[in-house]
């Protein structure tokens, strides 16, 4: 296979789908000052060659409950198998490889309703691991359709256009109470967690429901908040070669804040609130180690109120944002 070479293009296109990953490709096209084809070309080759996906996914804040990160310390060398274990259940996320292949980074995917205890309950039980930390997320700071701060290359006004206007009021029929999901729901988020642009008529297929019930449905879910769209990129391949998480101790006074300000670096695809010593939880994408030491000296340094920080480089990413196994994933470092 030939050797992909990223571009200003492809970051453009990348950076445009964070923003509205279903936007179509004449909408990119005009944003991007390039024609239809072009687009469609270029987004076809990074995903044919598993440098980007679009997965189409429930935003946990809309469903009461932000989920759970798990910190796995294991022996030397058992990292990546459990890593896979916990890759294949359809309720993990986010799963890497941490600090030298010795710690397991993981998000599970708990709705409110399903008993906390339970959930837990279900991890692997193997003598390679040593320990066991779980993390309720209490609020996100930044993450989502907002993670790709650090791959901006156009102007924000530029791409303003894509963005979804938000429907005040809005809440799918139910405002002000959360949204109720179905049959029909749920499998819109199994097709849409494989391919987050796959057409309305291959979204009734996959289904079983009409093609105008499903348009109408997605319009919906996306109005009311709990369907969106994320990207997936295969990070080193964009020029991005230092993954750091960073586990911060911040007084509850100066918790929001803290997260207020860290959520603004560009560098942060990520930043939430977490119970636990360390309670403010960021991922920092660099270029370089160069980066992250002046992202953590010039920058983190800032942050008011913090106590203490962690960092924990990421070593491999096993899985991302999707309950769906990706190329993507597959090849990250």
């Amino acid at each position: 296979m030939d050797t992909i070479t990223i571009d200003d293009l492809d970051r453009q296109l990348a950076q445009c789908l964070g923003v509205d990953g279903r936007a179509s490709f004449s909408q990119l096209a005009e944003v991007l000052g390039v024609s239809d084809q072009t687009v469609a070309r270029r987004y076809r080759r990074l995903r044919s060659a598993g440098m980007l996906r679009v997965v189409g996914l429930k935003a946990r804040k809309q469903l009461g409950s932000l989920g759970w990160f798990l910190r796995i310390r294991c022996v030397p060398g058992a990292g990546p198998a459990i890593a896979a274990a916990l890759a294949r259940r359809a309720d993990t996320a986010w799963i890497q490889l941490l600090s030298g292949n010795t710690e397991v980074l993981c998000t599970l995917r708990g709705d409110a309703r399903e008993d906390r205890e339970a959930l837990l309950a279900k991890l692997p039980r193997s003598e390679r691991i040593v320990d066991v930390t779980a993390h309720s997320l209490l609020h996100m700071f930044t993450g989502g359709p907002d993670a790709l701060g650090f791959l901006q290359v156009l102007p924000a006004l530029r791409v303003e256009p894509l963005r979804l206007p938000v429907r005040a009021g809005h809440s799918g029929g139910h405002s002000g109470s959360r949204v109720e999901l179905g049959e029909l729901d749920f499998a819109l988020f199994d097709a849409l967690g494989v391919d987050g642009r796959a057409s309305h008529a291959e979204l009734a297929a996959a289904t079983g429901w009409s093609e105008s019930t499903v348009r109408r449905r997605m319009d919906q879910l996306r109005a009311a908040g709990v369907l969106y769209f994320d990207v997936e990129l295969d990070m080193p391949a964009f020029g991005f070669r230092s993954a750091t998480w960073l586990w911060l101790s911040v007084p509850p006074a100066d918790l929001a804040a803290a997260g207020t300000a860290l959520a603004k670096f560009p560098e942060v695809a990520y930043a939430a609130a977490t119970t636990g010593a360390a309670n403010l939880a960021a991922c920092v994408i660099c270029r370089d180690e160069s980066e992250f030491y002046e992202f953590l000296t010039a920058k983190a340094a800032t942050l008011p109120g913090v106590q203490r920080v962690e960092t924990a480089p990421i070593i491999r990413t096993v899985k991302q944002a999707s309950p769906a196994r990706s190329p993507i994933a597959a090849g990250a470092r």
